[in-house]
């Protein structure tokens, strides 16, 4: 199983922001993921800086960690303008980024650009253009596509990605046309689990509930003739009924990590501590998991 974090854009780069991804590689980590929110629930009234300006600065600080988004949605972006963000980090970073996607919700993104905010079949209408678009975009030297929601006129992407024929996708997915794209264009599929679970649920419901997503993944796959083992599986913590407990102690985040783990999880994210709020935590604690906890997940 792999052990990956997630650091909320929330610190000033030089005023501590920095530090935290340099920590994150030297604690080992897989993966050191971000938001790509425009702000964010509790922390809207506070710092919150920019996805791609951070992992990019993150690149040029780091050497071995991977980076990435946990999720970019439609909400505010666009695939052309995105594609070629990405592909510039994606060279920055030697080849290091993968972009977790998600449809996006009903938070303060929605209407940030003065729109309505969707309902949820307008939010999977849009990403279902809006992933196989960003798919041909990253893939291809130059595009051209009409679409409903999304178009492109000779977009080009020259010399495109790092990582051939792309950078990968992690698709935050739970419904059946989420789960499609997850099949067709993931090479992760990413789950926070039931959110209706989250206030009155228990953790076995919850684990119940997220084998319950893997066997429609695995369905989602086997329609077109793809092996769901092919796919990470990855879990952002923080999200069902054991809130913050996995973090108590590294007991304890060994018999979540490997309850998860006998379902069919591959990798989980933990958030890196933020005093003060919803994902405050013992940072020597913190430290502890992700120095010992993945031997113990061997």
């Amino acid at each position: 199983m792999r052990l990956s974090t997630v650091i909320l854009p929330v610190r000033r780069w030089h005023e501590g922001g920095r530090d935290e991804w340099l920590r994150a590689e030297r604690l080992g980590f897989h993966t050191a993921y971000t938001y790509d929110h425009l702000s964010w629930r509790s922390f809207r009234d506070g710092p919150w800086f920019g996805a791609i300006p951070t992992l990019t600065a993150a690149a040029a600080a780091t050497e071995r960690l991977r980076l990435g988004t946990l999720v970019t949605s439609p909400n505010f972006r666009h695939p052309v303008t995105l594609a070629k963000e990405l592909i510039s980090l994606d060279d920055i970073s030697g080849g290091r980024i993968t972009l977790g996607i998600g449809a996006g919700g009903m938070g303060f993104d929605a209407t940030a650009l003065g729109q309505e905010a969707w309902t949820p079949r307008e939010r999977a209408d849009r990403f279902a253009e809006f992933v196989p678009l960003l798919d041909r975009l990253l893939s291809e030297p130059a595009v051209t596509s009409d679409g409903t929601f999304y178009s492109a006129v000779e977009a080009r992407n020259i010399p495109g990605c790092v990582q051939r024929p792309r950078l990968p996708f992690a698709v935050a997915a739970t419904g059946p046309r989420g789960m499609k794209l997850a099949a067709r264009h993931g090479q992760a599929w990413v789950t926070t689990g039931d959110p209706k679970l989250f206030e009155s649920g228990t953790p076995a419901q919850s684990r119940e509930a997220i084998r319950g997503q893997i066997d429609k993944l695995d369905k989602a796959c086997a329609d077109i003739g793809r092996d769901s083992a092919e796919l990470d599986k990855v879990l952002l913590t923080g999200f069902t009924p054991d809130r913050g407990g996995p973090l108590q102690s590294l007991d304890a985040f060994v018999d979540f990590a490997g309850r998860h783990f006998a379902l069919g999880i591959t990798e989980i994210a933990v958030h890196s501590p933020i005093p003060d709020s919803d994902f405050s935590a013992d940072q020597a604690v913190f430290e502890r998991i992700a120095a010992e906890a993945p031997a113990q997940l061997a």
